[in-house]
């Protein structure tokens, strides 16, 4: 089964938690054990599995990312000014994959599924969920 789902971003640089989205997904389908693979269509963004407790840990991912890859210094800028976003979506990489188990989401009890968004704002993203059946 494969669902595309939609979001809306309102920052140059932001996590936003999907996990409800994917758990409809699931829900959806039907399917008790499997697989669930959550990925970002976009050169610029990126999924990523992290804690879910509050907003620290997301922005100090946001804030690390900047440090590590400035905008601004990359001969990519030359083109459309975001050599940094297309760096930052390949070293997070753009998906995950999930264990489905008894029909939920197998993550633990602090983590959740995050769509990274490294050239936003953008009216819409495309996040591709494909569930296998095992």
């Amino acid at each position: 089964m494969q669902e595309i789902i939609q979001i809306t971003t309102d920052k140059r640089n932001g996590l936003y938690d999907i996990t409800n989205l994917v758990e409809r997904v699931i829900t959806e389908s039907n399917i008790q054990n499997g697989l669930v693979n959550v990925y970002a269509q976009g050169a610029t963004a990126a999924i990523m599995i992290q804690e879910n407790w509050d907003n620290s840990v997301q922005n100090d991912v946001v804030n690390l990312l900047k440090k590590l890859i400035p905008s601004g210094v990359w001969q990519h800028d030359a083109q459309d000014n975001n050599g940094d976003a297309h760096l930052k979506a390949g070293i997070v990489g753009p998906s995950e994959t999930v264990p489905i188990i008894n029909g939920e989401l197998g993550l633990s009890t602090w983590q959740n599924i995050f769509f990274c968004e490294f050239d936003g704002p953008r009216s819409t993203r495309n996040i591709v969920i494909t569930i296998i059946n095992i």
